[in-house]
């Protein structure tokens, strides 16, 4: 301990009208501690002086550590990189910066989900303050089997969030969970009239979707409804690796469909090159989930912007960071959706597009 004396006429304290005046006042500092020990009265600028000199000789003290989100996925961390941005720049709206005032642990599934539930475990040891559970419902169903106490925010579009016991409703989600749902299981009749608006002479229309993804059956069975309203079948295959998707795309060819819809899937979304590469060899007509197709060379889509998707989770994701409970965010749902056409993958195909689809397009990628 270092003593100081203050001189006398410093030692003065008011209480009340009567001003006090007491002896020489005493005060210890603890260079090591940075403790004060005071016996006696300081005027409260002295006070606020000294206070202000012993914070640096506290070499111990540690700044509050930063928080750490749990960020879990089905895909592979390539393919991804515009929908992490998005997801990015939803946190840095709601105040987050990684590296700056936030960690992410980052978990890839590589398209296996069959690790899912031990990548969620992984996360909940690291004691993550929040987890992010994107790219479909397998990854938030194993998040929510990991822990019971950690919130979690989604992004799926498979499956019913209520229904699948992820939130007791949409507005008051109640319990740890909530998200973002573009709830793209019911787009495909959407999808199938607009192909049968494109390719009218085609009766067998092809699916081709993932059958380890939950929704997959779900979504054969709506596409296979809207097919039935316009007079038109459907044609499901299969496929959950990319060996799949050349056997596929052949006995799609030898059966002789007359257009193509690809059904929502991570799977898929990460082999949407390959994808768009098989439908342009094929010369089949094709509508895809997401722009990102389309963009890739893909004929059209239709869906919400996953991209915005994926900011909107990022800012729950920060929401939360900042105290509020997952209870009191309601689940988001997209307002708008998007419909592109690829004009050039158009007449490469030989196709001619009807003035109603190319007004009603959102974007026409040339």
């Amino acid at each position: 301990m270092t003593q100081f004396k203050i001189p006398e006429r410093w030692a003065v304290q008011r209480t009340g009208t009567t001003a006090v005046t007491s002896q020489a006042v005493l005060f210890h500092v603890g260079l090591r501690t940075g403790r004060i020990a005071i016996r006696g009265t300081v005027p409260p600028l002295l006070a606020l002086i000294l206070l202000l000199l012993v914070t640096p000789l506290a070499p111990n003290a540690q700044p509050p550590p930063i928080p750490v989100i749990g960020f879990l996925n089905t895909q592979s961390p390539g393919p991804f990189a515009h929908l992490l941005a998005g997801f990015h720049k939803g946190l840095s709206e709601a105040g987050y910066v990684e590296g700056r005032n936030v960690s992410i642990e980052y978990r890839w599934a590589e398209n296996q989900y069959d690790r899912l539930p031990a990548l969620a475990a992984d996360l909940v040891r690291h004691h993550v303050a929040v987890i992010a559970a994107t790219g479909g419902s397998v990854s938030v169903l194993a998040a929510k089997a990991a822990t019971s106490t950690i919130p979690i925010v989604f992004l799926m579009g498979d499956l019913d969030p209520v229904q699948a016991g992820l939130v007791t409703s949409l507005n008051r989600p109640g319990g740890h969970i909530t998200g973002v749902t573009p709830f793209l299981s019911v787009l495909g009749p959407k999808q199938v009239e607009l192909l049968h608006e494109l390719v009218p002479n085609a009766t067998v229309i092809g699916m081709l979707v993932n059958p380890t993804f939950p929704d997959a059956k779900n979504q054969a069975q709506n596409a296979q409804e809207a097919a039935r309203a316009v007079g038109r079948r459907i044609f499901v295959l299969n496929a959950s690796d990319e060996r799949d998707l050349e056997k596929a795309f052949a006995t799609f060819v030898h059966r002789r469909i007359g257009a193509l819809l690809i059904g929502n899937d991570a799977f898929f979304n990460s082999h949407r090159a390959q994808l768009v590469a098989l439908a342009a060899r094929h010369t089949i007509p094709t509508i895809y989930s997401f722009r990102e197709f389309v963009e890739a060379g893909g004929l059209m889509s239709y869906a919400p912007s996953l991209v915005d998707a994926y900011r909107q989770a990022g800012f729950y994701t920060g929401r939360i960071l900042k105290g509020v409970k997952p209870a009191d965010l309601p689940v988001l749902q997209p307002t708008t959706f998007e419909f592109v056409i690829n004009t050039k993958t158009a007449k490469a195909l030989g196709l001619t597009i009807p003035q109603t689809l190319l007004l009603r397009a959102d974007q026409l990628i040339e």
